[in-house]
């Protein structure tokens, strides 16, 4: 009486597990369909939805890969990332950044771990070409071991055809040496972004395994029912709600040390859509 997703280990280059048949890891979140949708994934009676995610996954190992110092302190340090971002590049106090500004600050963060140039950036924010240059530039200004860090990756590639993880697991790029020059830049693209995405895959099957194994050791009742990239949902029966709101996130965060905190945030609701 219920739908059952298949898992594949070994389709996404990057190592992330993908899901078929039906694909449960494109259900939009931000549109009203998709969320509708996601109210059609119910516990049983006597039982909650817990959903639990790595928070700015791809940036904490970005800075922990890069070991800039400004994004460093700013997760140390608790900061909102984005809004840090934006006190830099716009060169005003953290307490003076606008909201449009922090929306600015978040589309360059994420653009950038995906190698985005700035033709790509000016088409996202709706500007001009050169001001979007403008921005990187600053970026790169502020956060000059992020560039050297993008830099080094794609020499490394170029010399090595593979990147590797904060795990040590290679990740392939054969056509970053050869191939036309659409197809070489987006192998370069990918020299980037494949150890952050290749990590954060890593740590979510790490915390899959040290998960399983403390629900097992303690005899839970608690169900893992799905893994959503950064994201692990679980069938909570009511009386291990507290226990999993406390100790999930913990055993979730505490998978791997490295240079800034990691850090799981969960939701509990009746279905997908609430708990998110």
């Amino acid at each position: 009486g219920r739908v059952h997703t298949h898992y594949a280990q070994a389709v996404a280059v990057t190592g992330r597990l993908s899901s078929n048949d039906p694909n449960l890891q494109n259900i939009p979140v931000r549109t009203p369909e998709g969320r509708r949708v996601r109210e059609a994934f119910v516990a049983p009676a006597g039982s909650v939805i817990a959903s639990a995610d790595y928070s700015q996954i791809e940036l904490r190992i970005m800075a922990h890969l890069s070991g800039d110092e400004a994004l460093l302190s700013a997760f140390t340090d608790g900061l909102d990332v984005h809004r840090a971002t934006a006190a830099e590049v716009f060169g005003v106090a953290l307490d003076q950044v606008s909201s449009e500004q922090r929306r600015y600050a978040k589309v360059i963060n994420f653009g950038l771990i995906y190698g985005m140039s700035s033709f790509g950036l000016a088409r996202n924010l709706g500007i001009e070409t050169k001001a979007a240059a403008a921005y990187i530039d600053k970026y790169f200004q502020r956060y000059p071991g992020v560039k050297n860090y993008m830099e080094q990756t794609v020499v490394f590639a170029r010399k090595n055809q593979f990147v590797e993880t904060v795990f040590g697991r290679r990740l392939y790029l054969p056509e970053i040496n050869g191939g036309n020059g659409p197809r070489k830049k987006a192998a370069e693209r990918q020299a980037i972004n494949a150890p952050m995405q290749g990590t954060a895959a890593d740590l979510i099957k790490l915390s899959m395994v040290k998960v399983q194994d403390v629900l097992d050791a303690e005899k839970r009742a608690t169900k893992m029912i799905m893994q959503v990239h950064d994201e692990l949902v679980f069938e909570v029966p009511e009386a291990e709600v507290d226990w999993v709101r406390h100790e999930i996130p913990r055993l979730m965060a505490g998978v791997a040390d490295l240079k800034v905190p990691l850090l799981a945030e969960i939701g509990i609701g009746p279905n997908w859509e609430k708990a998110h």
